[in-house]
Parts: structure tokens; sequence; C-alpha cells
């Protein structure tokens, strides 16, 4: 039986935000969730999540602000 340690697949910075965002949307494919559970630390995956957080809050401060002074 192989050891799926050794079957660790290297993911960059891109793959990451794009797994972040599809998760956010629910749309995460099943083979890029076991991906992304497979590696060493979620920190990455964490932290792009936290901004992505702050960035959509901000966002939609920015578009309620619009809407209210018009």
């Amino acid at each position: 039986m192989p050891n799926t340690d050794n079957n660790k697949e290297n993911v960059g910075f891109i793959d990451i935000v794009k797994s972040v965002f599809a998760a956010m949307f629910g749309v995460q494919s099943d083979k890029n969730r076991q991906r992304d559970f497979k590696q060493s630390s979620m920190v990455p995956y964490i932290v792009v999540g936290v901004v992505f957080v702050v960035l959509f809050v901000l966002g939609l401060m920015a578009i309620v602000s619009v809407v209210i002074s018009a």
C-alpha cells in the first residue's frame, strides 16, 4: 500500500487563492479539497481566507457608503 504522505502535490500561491475563492462560494471540487487537506500546513489557506473576508467586508462597506451618499 503506497504511503500517501509521499504523494503530496506542490500547491502554489495561485492554487491556494483559487481554492479559497472556490471554497468561499461553495464550488470547491472534491479533488482540490482532498489536495488541500493533504498539505502539511493550513496557515497559507487561513491567511488568504482572512484577507479575502476583510476585502469582501470592505468592499461591501464601500458599496453601501456610495449607495447611501447618492
